[in-house]
């Protein structure tokens, strides 16, 4: 079966995935309505489907209709908000035409009755189960008068008929990001969302509905995602009736744009995919698609770093940095990252901020000495920066503090004792690009941590009349600004981090290697923060650090290993102060970091599959478990393990014990952990052999 197919006489389309489908089609009065988005259909079936949910009344009006506008009976959230010179408001989309190839489906419209043209562009891929979707939106008039775009969504994504729904997303704060929540859907419009200029800690992106029915390994879920770095919105509509649909949009309420003739606006990319085995099937297809046709190099191995900012804070100076570099190489550390404090008057978060060249009293030959020493040692060498940020007391800020966000005559919130430089002004991106490319060329530099550690207040830009479009141009820049330094620069990795996971979707993991889940490294806070990343996110892509005990955040002392097992469930990196560490525990933490290394295949690049305070890899033949015993009462029962994505006909071999497990037995009866002390962890790494 193609993946896209076209009914003419029906005027209907289907979108096939590997394990899924998606049709639509124009009705009698010419509307797009969206028919299913499910199990496979063949093109007959997918013909014979009804147009269901067809409620017009005095008091109601509803239809599942792919992307409504305002106009007639409509009553729920439009997709697409317009208003018009003359004040009308009301759209009627005439099908002009469709082009599909190589799995790309575009259908386009004209407005009847202004001048305005309409395309719903969708995209799937024949290894995965995720269906792409954006819009453009154009003006193409020619008699002068602009078009105000309130509302252009990605997508509204429409789900079946079921007795019950329950919504499952992610809530959090700084340093408590993704813990994930599941419960009944209300009869409302749910809205999540970030008027923040990023992604947000508070939520994130995505949202999941099942029928209420739905475990980890069972029943249907549908979820969506936004692939946007700024501000953003989904609103998720559950009406009387029992029309269930998200709809996702960028920017700060909407894009609230002046589209003059000739001009477009087009979205982001919104995703959906579709799982018939829960929702640790549907992460599993999350992941798969991320590292297929999101991230720039999915075929790494994410290096062991190690980051310098829990040893030091702002205490940068070169002696300090070799010593940790040195005792960093010593346990097999890959990449050194150097954290804030290298530069300008930087010596607390007040100064400094835009003065990017090392500071001459601590790095009095530059950082070149350093790299070089970083290199010797055997690793690789980065550096944190905040390219987006500047402190009032800055030489930058000094010289130009128009380039800041601000609003003529009106106070400049200052959080952090910083301000965001307005990217969406050409000559801020040009100076960010020339300061950047210049840092990563003079010094070689393997790595930048990009951080964002500031909220947009006082978004404006005086002397610009279509001021509001900075929410999406400063994003649109960072992107521009990301893409060239790889272009220039092939061998540059680059972290996403905001304080932490205020910056995590899949728009910045298109141009990252990986994300700075949470400032949080407690390893027991971790373990809730990092479930709730996996459920879309890759765990290749989660940086995850050890740290000291007690932990400098929460005071919480943890077990060494403990604390390593749990960030080697992500990519692995250390950040504590080596100086204070023993030599015993720096001794394990060689051996441990050696034991990663030899995992590190299987957690960054299998199946994710969560267990019982476990998760659990598969890649190939090989089997990864990290199992956890948290606190218990006394006398509980231990429940055995019991393993997923095994075959059952096969055995597999411990290889550490050389003890040999039949699959089925894995499956069907567990593993005994033998975790018997609060906190304490287990790995386990298993081969297939027949």
């Amino acid at each position: 079966m193609t993946a896209v197919h076209h009914d003419s006489a029906a005027r209907l389309w289907m979108l096939s995935t590997p394990n899924s489908c998606y049709v639509l089609r124009l009705d009698d009065q010419g509307r797009l309505r969206h028919l299913h988005w499910g199990a496979p259909l063949t093109p007959d079936q997918a013909a014979a489907l009804p147009c269901v949910l067809d409620v017009a009344t005095n008091f109601d009006g509803e239809l599942a209709e792919e992307y409504p506008g305002e106009g007639g009976a409509r009553f729920g959230v439009p997709a697409l908000r317009v208003r018009y010179a003359d004040g009308s408001r009301t759209t009627v989309w005439d099908h002009t035409g469709h082009t599909a190839e190589d799995g790309r489906l575009t259908l386009a419209f004209r407005e009847r009755h202004g001048p305005l043209a309409l395309e719903l562009r969708y995209r799937v891929h024949p290894d995965s189960d995720a269906v792409e979707r954006r819009a453009l939106v154009r003006h193409d008039g020619t008699d002068g008068e602009p078009v105000l775009l309130q509302q252009v969504a990605a997508a509204r994504w429409t789900l079946p008929l079921r007795a019950d729904y329950r919504l499952s997303h992610v809530t959090g704060a700084w340093s408590a990001e993704n813990q994930l929540t599941r419960g009944p859907l209300a009869r409302a419009e749910t809205v999540l969302t970030s008027r923040r200029g990023i992604t947000g800690h508070q939520v994130n992106p995505w949202v999941a509905v099942d029928a209420g029915d739905a475990g980890e390994e069972h029943g249907e879920v549908w979820s969506s995602a936004l692939a946007w770095s700024g501000s953003w919105r989904i609103t998720v509509e559950r009406t009387v009736h029992g029309l269930v649909a998200a709809t996702h949009t960028a920017g700060h309420e909407g894009p609230a744009v002046t589209l003059a003739p000739g001009g477009t606006w087009e979205t982001p990319v919104s995703v959906g995919v579709y799982a018939a085995d829960g929702f640790g099937g549907a992460s599993r297809a999350w992941h798969s698609y991320a590292r297929s046709y999101v991230l720039p190099r999915p075929a790494e191995l994410r290096p062991v770093l190690y980051n310098s900012w829990e040893a030091t804070g702002f205490d940068v100076g070169e002696q300090g940095q070799r010593e940790l570099a040195r005792r960093a190489a010593a346990l097999g550390v890959e990449l050194f990252v150097m954290d804030d404090g290298w530069f300008g008057a930087r010596k607390d978060d007040s100064a400094g901020l835009g003065d990017w060249t090392p500071a001459p009293d601590r790095f009095p030959d530059g950082l070149a000495p350093l790299a070089a020493e970083v290199r010797r040692l055997g690793m690789r060498f980065g550096l944190w920066v905040e390219p987006e940020m500047v402190n009032p007391d800055s030489d930058l800020y000094r010289a130009h503090p128009d380039w800041v966000l601000h609003e003529q005559g009106r106070p400049r919130t200052e959080l952090r004792n910083q301000l965001v430089l307005n990217f969406a002004r050409p000559e801020v991106a040009a100076w960010a690009h020339d300061w950047l490319d210049r840092l990563v060329r003079e010094h070689g530099v393997d790595h930048l941590k990009w951080d964002m550690n500031r909220v947009f207040t006082e978004a404006g830009h005086p002397g610009d009349p279509d001021a509001d479009r900075l929410w999406h141009d400063h994003v649109r820049a960072v992107y521009a600004l990301m893409d060239r330094l790889r272009s220039d620069h092939p061998g540059l990795r680059i972290e996403a981090c905001s304080g932490g996971g205020g910056r995590t979707d899949l728009g910045i993991l298109a141009r990252t290697d990986q994300v700075w889940a949470s400032d949080n490294t407690d390893a027991l806070d971790r373990i809730a923060v990092q479930h709730g990343y996996g459920q879309v996110y890759p765990p290749g892509t989660m940086g995850a650090w050890v740290t000291d005990s007690p932990n400098p955040l929460t005071g919480r002392a943890l077990p060494l290993e403990f604390r390593f097992h749990l960030a080697m469930t992500g990519a692995l990196g250390i950040g504590g102060d080596l100086t204070a560490w023993s030599e015993d525990e720096l001794a394990r933490a060689a051996e441990l970091v050696a034991r990663y290394k030899r995992i590190r295949p299987v957690v960054q690049h299998g199946r994710l599959y969560r267990l019982a305070d476990a998760v659990q890899y598969v890649h190939g033949p090989e089997v990864v478990l990290v199992a956890w015993r948290l606190a218990r009462p006394h006398g509980a029962p231990v429940v055995p393990l019991r393993m997923a994505g095994l075959d059952p006909l096969a055995r597999y071999r411990d290889l550490d014990t050389g003890e040999l497990h039949h699959g089925a037995v894995l499956a069907a009866r567990g593993l005994t952990t033998g975790l018997t002390r609060d906190h304490s962890s287990r790995l386990l790494h298993l081969r297939q052999e027949s």
